[in-house]
């Protein structure tokens, strides 16, 4: 698999990071790897990985120059930031409130700014993107960025269907994705907020450089139980906007991951004529049943086999099993960190990053 032999000096611990996502968890460790963890990245979305990544690999950016992401409570930078400033407009200028207890924000009770989809052109106003500061962003955030991560900026909080529920609230924007009479209106929305996003694309690649790998778009299409629409609305009405976008960020030589929660299997279809490279599905998701089927054709992340009260060498030998099982020639994954952080224990990592080498 690996174009460089192993060697095993490589199992000497070169540092240790907290599990964020589960503080009860031993510090996680990274190993003496034989390349960049931004250049295992890339190789790994190129079909040639030099070993199965198990979350420590890449940096998660989220800079304040977008509106949105202090809108909607989401600062990740080299500056920091403070949350007492969370909430306020966003780009679209629709107004948000921080919710400290729920580590986000939600649009402020009001009338909807959009009641009919045909009416976008003459009540929505654009933002002008080239009077941000970049300039100043980039400077700022520059060391934070050439980390030797694969570091994938996090874009928007929302871009089509979550999109249109702030102009809308969710109701309006369940029957604007069927009503005949504004289905038109509402293509012609998705083309020019597509349009948008390709150009911040452009103006985030020209200003973070090789500090960035990638975009992790984030559009949420699901409940606890079921998508909010069905795929056939779906590949209608959203998925030709995504590809543009998909197409346009990979034009750029970068990544394009995307971040949609709910239960989903239905729509991964979608995701994959979407042309998205991976997804981080959520736990109600069958994870390791999608990466059968599908995992030829996306980079899943899939939840890990992990006894619970298993011993430290059991759970060694159940990493090394993970990748036997899920981490194949053309058929590869990355086991799900976010969403089962318990089970990502310093011990499975081992196990699986010696398998993965060897």
């Amino acid at each position: 698999m690996s174009k460089i032999p192993f060697d095993e000096k490589e199992m000497t611990i070169a540092y240790t990071v907290p599990n964020m996502l589960d503080p009860t968890i031993p510090e996680s460790p990274a190993w003496t790897y034989p390349q960049s963890e931004k250049e295992a990245i890339k190789e790994l979305y190129a079909g040639t990985p030099t070993w199965c990544p198990s979350g420590l690999e890449s940096g998660l950016f989220a800079p304040s120059v977008i509106p949105d992401n202090i809108a909607r409570g989401f600062v990740i930078e080299g500056v920091p930031f403070d949350m007492a400033n969370y909430g306020g407009p966003d780009m679209f200028g629709i107004e948000w409130e921080y919710v400290p207890v729920a580590g986000g924000s939600m649009v402020r009770p009001g009338t909807p700014l959009l009641e009919d989809a045909n009416d976008w052109n003459q009540i929505l106003k654009f933002p002008d993107i080239d009077a941000w500061d970049w300039d100043a962003s980039g400077r700022q955030n520059y060391d934070f960025l050439h980390n030797g991560k694969a570091n994938m900026l996090w874009f928007l909080n929302g871009c089509w269907y979550e999109r249109l529920v702030s102009f809308m609230d969710f109701e309006g924007a369940v029957v604007a994705l069927i009503d005949d009479e504004q289905k038109d209106a509402l293509k012609e929305l998705f083309a020019k907020t597509t349009e948008l996003y390709c150009r911040l694309v452009d103006r985030c690649a020209e200003t973070y450089g090789d500090g960035i790998s990638g975009f992790t778009v984030h559009d949420d299409w699901g409940s606890q139980r079921a998508p909010f629409f069905s795929p056939a609305v779906g590949e209608e009405m959203i998925v030709p906007y995504m590809r543009e976008l998909t197409d346009h960020i990979k034009s750029k030589g970068l990544i394009a991951d995307l971040h949609s929660c709910g239960s989903l299997e239905m729509q991964l279809p979608n995701f994959i004529k979407a042309g998205w490279q991976s997804w981080c599905p959520m736990p109600m998701n069958p994870t390791q049943k999608m990466y059968e089927e599908y995992g030829d054709k996306i980079l899943l992340h899939v939840e890990p086999d992990l006894p619970e009260g298993a011993s430290e060498a059991e759970q060694e030998k159940a990493g090394e099993e993970f990748v036997k099982k899920y981490f194949k020639p053309g058929k590869y994954c990355f086991p799900n960190y976010m969403y089962f952080p318990q089970k990502m224990t310093p011990a499975f990592r081992k196990g699986m990053y010696r398998a993965s080498r060897q």
